[in-house]
């Protein structure tokens, strides 16, 4: 499938700030399940130097520094990308991974550990037992497991959209049965990670629904299965990812993989005007599918 993305952000701001150096984890990755064709990107004001870097996840991250005070912020991405993952089941799991918990080599689990850390060290005991209860419902079955949770939180979490702020946390998704994608990715994570299994949180786009104009930025976990690699799973649509998916960044943790990343300090002193600037988001996406 072939995309062609246009995507604005807009930040507006109560009074003029400097803008601290900002972080973009916006250009959509390339890989075997898909491919950058093009890309551009403007910024409004324009930054006095930018630089493109990799970080610790491999996500392509795009540095800005300003220099002159402002009231808004405007970034505009036009991307066309390249899906080809057309069948998410297509690999064999390694025979000691098919059951959990999976015995893993000591070299795979030294490299995993950041995947397999827990988001609060200690997790949620509701948390707990919701995987344990799948977990023994599908008699250990690795890849049952992974459909049972997705459609467990797909169908008992309704959605909701929350353009700003951190993901809940996974107890809080749980237990309001309510979420946005980034609030029921990091519900899914804790889960499988309760019983041992690698996962990430990644940030980017869905197709959705043709008919709908305007999309919204998307979130969603990757979960490393040996033999199989990185596979993603969406409860928010109860989906295995396939090719409507375009992946921007992954990480072990939500911030990580978030696409704006950035401070502000206002011109005039707090003390001066008595009360902090206060910002505003417009998000506008378009995602259109082009046939071939």
């Amino acid at each position: 499938m072939r995309y062609s993305i246009n995507h604005q952000t807009i930040y507006t701001y109560s009074q003029p700030v400097f803008l601290n150096p900002h972080s973009l984890r916006m250009r959509p990755r390339s890989d075997g399940r898909q491919n950058l064709l093009n890309f551009s990107l403007s910024i409004t004001p324009s930054p006095k130097e930018t630089a493109e870097i990799v970080d610790l996840n491999g996500n392509n991250v795009i540095q800005l520094w300003f220099t002159y005070p402002t009231e808004i912020l405007t970034i505009n991405i036009r991307s066309e990308v390249k899906t080809y993952n057309n069948n998410p089941f297509s690999y064999l799991l390694e025979p000691w991974a098919v059951n959990l918990p999976i015995d893993y080599p000591i070299s795979l689990f030294n490299q995993l550990q950041p995947y397999l850390d827990f988001y609060n060290k200690i997790p949620d005991p509701a948390i707990v037992q919701l995987a344990q209860e799948i977990l023994h419902k599908v008699q250990g079955n690795t890849l049952n497991f992974l459909s049972s949770l997705n459609q467990k939180i797909y169908e008992n979490c309704h959605y909701t959209i929350r353009e700003t702020g951190e993901a809940w946390q996974p107890g809080i998704t749980w237990k309001n049965q309510q979420g946005s994608c980034r609030d029921n990715a990091l519900l899914f994570m804790e889960a499988c990670r309760v019983v041992g299994l690698g996962v990430r949180f990644v940030s980017g786009y869905q197709e959705g629904d043709r008919h709908q104009e305007q999309r919204d930025l998307h979130a969603w976990v990757e979960v490393y299965l040996p033999g199989g690699g990185w596979r993603g799973y969406d409860p928010t649509h109860g989906l295995a990812v396939a090719h409507g998916y375009m992946a921007l960044a992954a990480s072990p943790f939500p911030q990580g993989a978030a696409p704006v990343t950035g401070e502000i300090t206002p011109v005039r002193p707090i003390v001066e005007t008595n009360q902090p600037p206060k910002s505003a988001i417009a998000v506008h996406l378009f995602i259109e599918h082009q046939d071939e």
